[in-house]
C-alpha cells in the first residue's frame, strides 16, 4: 500500500513538473506571438494603434466619470456629455459641454489622468518605447550609404523623406538610415525613452508644486479655491497637467479670469504651456545636454549629435532648436503687442493695473497658440484681436471659449441660463457626437496626408 502511493506521488511530481514546464513554454510563446503581432500591426498600420489607444482611454475615462458621483449628486450628467468631455480631455480639444465645477474630486482626478495620458509628451514616449521593442528583435539598426540627411517626419509612421530628393519611400525601422554612417544603439533608445520620462515628471511635478506652494503663500488665490469648495492639490495637479497637456481645462468654472489680478500665478503657469507644446523640442534638447555636461554620458553625445538618427520627431539640431524658438517668441511678441494697444482701455481689462495688464496680454497671446486657458472675457475682445486668435486658434488647433452669457441676448430670456462651457453645450446630441469625432480626428491629424507637419526648418 505505501509502494503504491509513493510511485503515485513521483508520479504525480512528474506530470506536475511536465505541466508547469509546458505552461511555461506556452506563456513565453503566446507573449512573444502578440509581443510581434502588435509590433506587425504598429509598423503598418499604425492610425489603427492611435484610433484604439484614444478610443480605449475616453470609453475608460467615461465608465470612470459615470461610476464616480459628481459633486451634486441631484445633478446627474448626460451620458453624451460625460462621453464629451471624457474624449476631449483624452485628445486635450479644450471643449466642454458641462461646467467643470459640476465634477467631484474625485471626477477631477480622473480628467487629470485622461489629460496626462493623452498629451503629446506622453504619447511620443510610449512611441519610444514602440521603438525599442522593435530595436530589441536586433542588435542593431543597420546602416545603408544613401543621403547624408535624413528627415523624419514622426516616429508614428515609416515615411522618410531625403532633404534632398522630394520622394518618400517607405521603409522598416530595420532599414533606418544614418546621418553618421554608424548605428543606433538599443540602449541609446532606452536612455532617450528616460530622458522624456524624466522631462514629463519634471514639468507636471515641478509646476504642480510650484502652483501648490503659490496658492498656500497668497491668501487671496487660496480664498477662491475655498469659497468654490475645490481643494489646493486637486487644483494644482489639474491645472498643471493640463498646461503642460495644452488641454485648456481648470477645475473652476471661469477658467482663469478669476485668477486675472494674482500675476504671479499666471507666470508660473506661462512656461508649463510652452514646455509641453512648440518649445518642447528645444527643452528636451537642453535637457538632454545639461546631462551631457553632467554625466558625460556617450549616449547624450550622440542625441545631440545626430538627433535625426534616432527617428524621434521632438528631437531637432540646434539650428532648428534656435529656429523654432525665435517664431514662437516672436509671435508672441506680436500678439501681446497688439493686443496691448488694442484692448488698453477696453472692458475686458477694466480695473486692473498696468503690471497686470501687460501679463494678461502675454498669458492670453500664449495660449492663443497653444493650451486654450483664458484670462479674459473674449467677448469684450474687439473685433481685430478676435480675427487675429481665430487665425492663432485654427492653426494651433486650440479651444476657445466665448461662453455663454444670457445678458447678450437681444429678446431677454427668463429661463436663460449663464454658462461657462460655450455654443458647443448648447448643440444637438447628433451636433454633439460629431464634434467627438472630429476631437479624435484633430488629435490625429499627423497621418493626414501632409498634415501635422512642421514647417521646413533646414
Amino acid at each position: 500500500m505505501n509502494h503504491c502511493l509513493v510511485v503515485s506521488h513521483k508520479k504525480l511530481q512528474t506530470f506536475r513538473t511536465f505541466a508547469a514546464s509546458k505552461f511555461s513554454s506556452f506563456t513565453k510563446s503566446a507573449q512573444k506571438s502578440i509581443k510581434y503581432s502588435f509590433q506587425f500591426i504598429y509598423q503598418n498600420n499604425p492610425l489603427f494603434v492611435h484610433v484604439a489607444y484614444f478610443a480605449l482611454i475616453s470609453f475608460a475615462g467615461y465608465g470612470s466619470l459615470k461610476v464616480l458621483k459628481p459633486r451634486d449628486k441631484s445633478n446627474t450628467l448626460k451620458d453624451l456629455d460625460v462621453l464629451f468631455t471624457s474624449v476631449s480631455a483624452s485628445t486635450v480639444s479644450s471643449m466642454a459641454t458641462v461646467e467643470m465645477e459640476d465634477f467631484s474630486s474625485a471626477q477631477l482626478w480622473v480628467l487629470t489622468i485622461l489629460m496626462l495620458i493623452g498629451g503629446e509628451v506622453f504619447t511620443s514616449m510610449l512611441g519610444i518605447h514602440f521603438m525599442r521593442a522593435e530595436f530589441g528583435t536586433k542588435e542593431s539598426v543597420s546602416t545603408r550609404d544613401h543621403s547624408p540627411c535624413i528627415d523624419i517626419e514622426s516616429i508614428t509612421s515609416t515615411k522618410f523623406g531625403p532633404s534632398t530628393q522630394g520622394t518618400k519611400v517607405t521603409v522598416s525601422f530595420s532599414e533606418l538610415r544614418m546621418e553618421n554612417g554608424g548605428h543606433v544603439e538599443p540602449k541609446t533608445i532606452k536612455f532617450l525613452g528616460f530622458v522624456v520620462m524624466g522631462y514629463l515628471l519634471i514639468t507636471n511635478l515641478g509646476g504642480s508644486l510650484l502652483i501648490y506652494l503659490y496658492l498656500n503663500l497668497v491668501p487671496s488665490a487660496h480664498k477662491i479655491l475655498k469659497r468654490k469648495g475645490i481643494g489646493i492639490i486637486v487644483f494644482s495637479v489639474f491645472t498643471a497637467i493640463s498646461s503642460v497637456g495644452n488641454c485648456g481645462f481648470t477645475p473652476v468654472n471661469e477658467n482663469m479670469i478669476i485668477f486675472q489680478k494674482n500675476s504671479i500665478l499666471l507666470l508660473l503657469i506661462l512656461p508649463q504651456i510652452l514646455a509641453g507644446n512648440t518649445l518642447f523640442a528645444p527643452c528636451l534638447r537642453l535637457m538632454v545636454w545639461s546631462l551631457e555636461k553632467i554625466t558625460g554620458k556617450k549616449d547624450c553625445r550622440y542625441i545631440l549629435e545626430y538627433p535625426k538618427a534616432i527617428g524621434y520627431k521632438h528631437l531637432m539640431s540646434t539650428r532648428e532648436s534656435v529656429y523654432l524658438t525665435l517664431t514662437v517668441v516672436s509671435l508672441i511678441i506680436l500678439q501681446t503687442v497688439l493686443f496691448l494697444s488694442l484692448e488698453w482701455s477696453s472692458v475686458a481689462l477694466d480695473g486692473m493695473s498696468n503690471y497686470q495688464k501687460i501679463v494678461s496680454a502675454l498669458f492670453q497671446s500664449v495660449n492663443a497658440r497653444h493650451a486654450g486657458e483664458s484670462v479674459t472675457d473674449l467677448s469684450n475682445l474687439s473685433s481685430a484681436i478676435l480675427v487675429l486668435y481665430t487665425i492663432m486658434i485654427a492653426y494651433g488647433n486650440v479651444g476657445f471659449s466665448v461662453g455663454y452669457s444670457c445678458k447678450r441676448l437681444l429678446n431677454h430670456d427668463a429661463r436663460c441660463k449663464d454658462a461657462s462651457y460655450g455654443f458647443a453645450g448648447k448643440w444637438s446630441d447628433n451636433g454633439k457626437a460629431i464634434l467627438i469625432i472630429v476631437m479624435l480626428f484633430g488629435r490625429l491629424k499627423t497621418f493626414n496626408m501632409k498634415g501635422g507637419r512642421a514647417w521646413k526648418l533646414r
